[in-house]
């Protein structure tokens, strides 16, 4: 590296990459070491982290001013004022003709340089004057009205060109730019560094369903990068068979068809001819047979861009896997269409079209006449297929209702038999993945397919159809369907036919078994089948199956082992409702149901309600199975705690030091019931300050839940957290955050960090850590475990509002007390408030 040679970091919104990639290059001619985040990061890399590193490793700055640069939430605005606040050098370039107000006031003052409206020879000279600092001419000046050709002689396309502000290629068929394209910055990025990884014919096939807007990710393509190139086709390649016409008309174009010639010879010259020619591009919207496309592929140094549904082009094309909208996206398109959407609104809109660019475009142009929210979002679920027929929307050939009809028709007439009837069942099932392993082993057991049971390929011959139809995602372990494609093919489907398919569904979701809901390891089988039973249309549909009453059952208490009390209060909400009219209240299926409804509401904070539900289980199992009957015990031992959690702590402590006796005789000393009757009795007699006999209890309990249950068990980690609770009330601080500093480690391992005993964890050693006058470690840990809090349960739960209580009061420790006051809402009592701690 010499002296004059520089580390530039370039900074650019996504919508001008082709100036970034041209002043990159350009930079790097110069003999500069240029980092681009395109050229040099890769996907799957922290975006975030590679920012900041580049920031720190760049002496200079080149920030490419435009609108888009500027443009709320865009990452380059961190780019430029943590440049501007570390005072390293920002080099401002404008691409664009921009006014003051287009720029941020702490940049307007700058002098910046113009590039824009330059030929090349002169933006290049300015970019680099920019960075190099002003020279003064040495001859002649040019007459200023004189425009200078770009003499270059390179043919070498992956040499970026100035981006031009004015016209197109002179070839160039493509139809007019949408005005309200939006988002896709990380697939146009990869689409165009996919586009780049060759000097020979790149060919680039972007797939995905209908309606996921990969013709509109192509249209923005080509317009956005119409300066790079000589020529830009666009070919309507859905019919393969009329290729050739299609080319021979770009033959014509170019003047190299021959009027005596067939439309097959003019379309092999122009074959021929693109293979000596640079700077083309080739658009082949909606192709969809991979083995009639692949002979009229073009060859030599140009571009060819695939859009269709097939994902099928291995061997073929570099292929891109097209996805929906990323809710960020989704949000940032319907605030731009429909004016006073709020951020909440979107974002449930969103949710019910899952961000699928078509569905959220229909809808815009519904609400925008008229129609309210809470209105179409309940025609959404009344009517969805003639909701999703109404479309005017100008980008999009036809409404997302007829083009699923289309595929579904063109998949029938095709023969495709069991592949129509997977599609059916798949769509009476939950939007989330569906493994295959389950349809492979209720096979023998499904009255819709008929195919031949024992042929053990029925399932791969019935999927790939529906990846070619873009009707379903296809992976080699599971398929999904769209929701909205979903909710189009329920409304179709006939009585008879909706009764047969649940029984379907029934055996399906019957056959699975993904283990023991409260062990960790169980969960990602669990969460997987969860996503399907708490589907509203699933869930309406199996309530009353008694085949599924004990997975249903087991349903619910993942829900609450796993940290997710709002599902399980809702799944468990319509269970009960349900089953206490089929089988009664008393049932022991409804009392297992009610005693997890009662666990979720005391999840969700409600600790009044949630003891009334407990108790009334409690009695009823009584009556039912008898005081000493395990499940009796396990509803005692729940109605104790929650007395707990209401501050009752004498009568709790009562009830526990009861079912603690009756669980010993009846299931033994060591059973985990049992120890988890201990555990929460000597949490209780810490709450009441005999912090001793409650220390005594907690290590034996310890010891004995890390023998039966291993020292990696949720319920042995709670043990040692309660431990380490009381060790810090009794003064031995140091003792105390070495046990919650292992416990909060262990626990992010074993449950995740957003977990809400995790979370709890970190409360308690922040609690540790005040006490041992640690301010600012206690204030940084509670202001995540607050936030994380209000993510998952809103700012009036009784967690969020203890771990509130407790930031302000570490605030106040360290004389931050203004801001302790606008936490709690009051005034601060400057630590009188006694640090609240959390127990599980």
């Amino acid at each position: 590296m010499t002296d004059t040679t520089q580390r530039i970091f370039v900074s650019y919104a996504g919508p001008d990459r082709a100036w970034a990639e041209w002043a990159g290059w350009q930079l790097q001619q110069a003999g500069h070491q240029v980092e681009l985040d395109r050229w040099h990061w890769r996907t799957g890399d922290d975006f975030v982290q590679k920012m900041d590193l580049a920031l720190d490793r760049a002496d200079t700055v080149v920030a490419l001013f435009s609108r888009h640069y500027f443009a709320p939430k865009r990452w380059t605005r961190e780019e430029w004022s943590a440049t501007v606040a570390l005072r390293g050098r920002l080099v401002p370039v404008a691409i664009e003709l921009l006014v003051d107000d287009d720029i941020p006031a702490l940049l307007a003052g700058m002098l910046r340089t113009d590039v824009h409206g330059l030929d090349e020879t002169a933006a290049t000279a300015a970019l680099l004057e920019a960075v190099h600092g002003p020279v003064a001419p040495t001859g002649p000046v040019a007459f200023p009205g004189a425009a200078s050709a770009d003499t270059t002689t390179e043919p070498d396309t992956q040499r970026p060109r100035l981006p031009s502000s004015v016209g197109l290629p002179e070839v160039w068929n493509v139809r007019r730019r949408n005005p309200d394209f939006a988002g896709r910055e990380a697939v146009m990025g990869q689409l165009r560094t996919g586009l780049l990884s060759g000097h020979q014919a790149v060919v680039q096939a972007l797939h995905g369903m209908g309606g996921i807007g990969k013709t509109q990710i192509a249209l923005e393509y080509a317009h956005r990068f119409a300066s790079q190139y000589d020529l830009v086709w666009w070919v309507d390649a859905e019919q393969a068979d009329q290729l050739p016409v299609r080319y021979t008309e770009l033959a014509d174009r170019l003047g190299i068809a021959k009027s005596d010639a067939g439309s097959e010879p003019n379309a092999r010259a122009l074959l021929q001819h693109l293979r000596t020619r640079h700077r083309w591009l080739l658009i082949l919207d909606n192709a969809e047979h991979p083995d009639q496309i692949e002979p009229w592929l073009p060859e030599g140094p140009g571009h060819v861009l695939i859009t269709s549904r097939n994902p099928d082009w291995h061997g073929i094309a570099h292929q891109s896997d097209l996805d929906v909208f990323t809710r960020t996206d989704s949000l940032a398109y319907l605030k731009s269409r429909i004016a006073g959407m709020t951020t909440e609104h979107a974002d449930l809109l969103a949710q019910d079209l899952g961000d699928l660019p078509l569905a959220l475009a229909q809808a815009a142009g519904v609400l925008r006449s008229g129609v309210t929210l809470d209105r179409y979002r309940q025609l959404l679920t009344t009517d969805t297929a003639r909701l999703l027929q109404e479309s005017d929307v100008r980008d999009y050939p036809a409404p997302l209702a007829a083009t699923v009809n289309i595929a579904v028709t063109r998949l029938v007439d095709d023969g495709h038999s069991d592949a129509t009837a997977l599609l059916r069942l798949g769509a009476f099932l939950g939007p989330e993945p569906i493994p295959t392993a389950w349809l492979e082993t209720a096979r023998p057991r499904l009255a819709t397919i008929l195919g031949d049971p024992d042929d053990s390929m029925w399932l791969r011959n019935a999927l790939q159809p529906l990846g070619r139809f873009g009707l379903a995602r296809t992976d080699f372990d599971a398929f999904q369907i769209h929701r909205l494609t979903q909710a189009i093919l329920r409304t179709q489907t006939s009585p008879d036919l909706v009764a047969a398919i649940r029984d379907d569904v029934t055996a399906v979701l019957a056959a699975v078994d993904p283990g023991d809901p409260q062990s960790p390891a169980d969960w990602p089988a669990w969460a997987s089948l969860a996503v399907h039973l708490t589907a509203p249309h699933v869930t309406t549909a199996i309530t009353n199956r008694p085949a599924l009453r004990p997975t249903l059952s087991k349903a619910a208490h993942f829900l609450i082992c796993s940290g997710l009390p709002r599902a399980a209060h809702d799944l468990s909400a319509v269970l009960h409702q349900v089953w206490s009219t089929d089988v009664g209240p008393d049932h022991p299926d409804t009392l297992t149901c009610a005693q997890f409804l009662g666990h979720a509401t005391v999840g969700l904070g409600d600790y009044a309600k949630g003891h009334l539900i407990i108790e009334d289980t409690l009695v009823r199992r009584r009556r039912v199975l008898g005081e000493d009957h395990p499940n009796t015990l396990h509803s005692a031992n729940d109605a104790s705690t929650t007395l707990s959690y209401l501050g009752e702590h004498a009568e709790a402590r009562r009830r526990q030091e009861d079912v603690l006796a009756r669980r010993g005789r009846v299931l033994g000393e060591d059973h985990p019931d049992t120890l988890t009757s201990a555990n929460n009795l000597a949490s209780t007699l810490n709450d009441l300050g005999e912090h001793a006999e409650a220390r005594r209890m907690q290590e034996d309990v310890l010891a004995r839940r890390g023998r039966v249950l291993g020292e990696e068990h949720p319920d042995t980690l709670s043990s040692a957290s309660n431990l380490a609770s009381t060790l810090n009330d009794l003064g031995e601080h140091a003792e105390a955050r070495r046990m919650h500093e292992d416990v909060h480690a262990r626990l992010g391992r074993v449950l995740g960090e957003e977990h809400p005993d995790t979370l709890t964890s970190a409360g308690n050693l922040a609690s540790t850590l005040h006490a041992l006058r640690k301010y600012p470690e206690a204030a940084r840990l509670l202001k995540d475990v607050r936030a994380s809090y209000v993510r998952l349960f809103g700012a009036e739960h009784p967690k969020t509002e203890r771990a509130t209580r407790n930031l302000a009061a570490s605030l106040t420790a360290m004389g931050r007390t203004h801001e302790a006051q606008q936490l709690t809402g009051r005034k601060s009592n400057k630590g009188k408030r006694r640090f609240g701690r959390k127990r599980r």
